[in-house]
């Protein structure tokens, strides 16, 4: 189903429409894992949400349910909680340290308190991607 396809028989637009995105910062966002993906072999997530309590938890929950956990990275946003999470798999965390996913969580929250949900979700995809360098 494509942004603005109606669901089948409830004559209500998709939850997505709903969210914190427009349909152009969804598709930025999309191009930005994209690419994260494919110039690094791993793989990148984005969840934007809220989160339980403990919030990293909740976060490495999300990480682990993802299909290939341990290439993995997945940056949980919760805008309502102000609260942001970076996990990194196995074989993720030896491509990008916990000192440079931090970095780039500092970004992000830079441009979030900037009002720039989207802008800091791309921005540290592509510094994230950067760190890790090609496969």
């Amino acid at each position: 189903m494509t942004v603005g396809e109606m669901q089948t028989g409830t004559g209500n637009p998709p939850d997505v429409l709903d969210g914190p995105f427009t349909t152009r910062q969804l598709l930025r966002i999309d191009e930005a894992l994209r690419l994260a993906d494919q110039g690094t072999g791993l793989v990148f997530s984005v969840y934007v949400g809220g989160l339980d309590e403990p919030i990293r938890e909740h976060a490495e929950r999300l990480h682990r349910q993802l299909a290939d956990p341990d290439r993995s990275v997945l940056i949980a946003v919760s805008p309502n909680q102000r609260q942001l999470e970076v996990v990194t798999g196995r074989h993720a965390r030896k491509r990008i340290p916990d000192t440079y996913a931090r970095l780039a969580a500092l970004s992000m929250v830079a441009a979030f308190g900037g009002g720039d949900l989207a802008g800091g979700i791309i921005n540290g995809l592509d510094q994230l991607a950067s760190h890790a360098g090609r496969a």
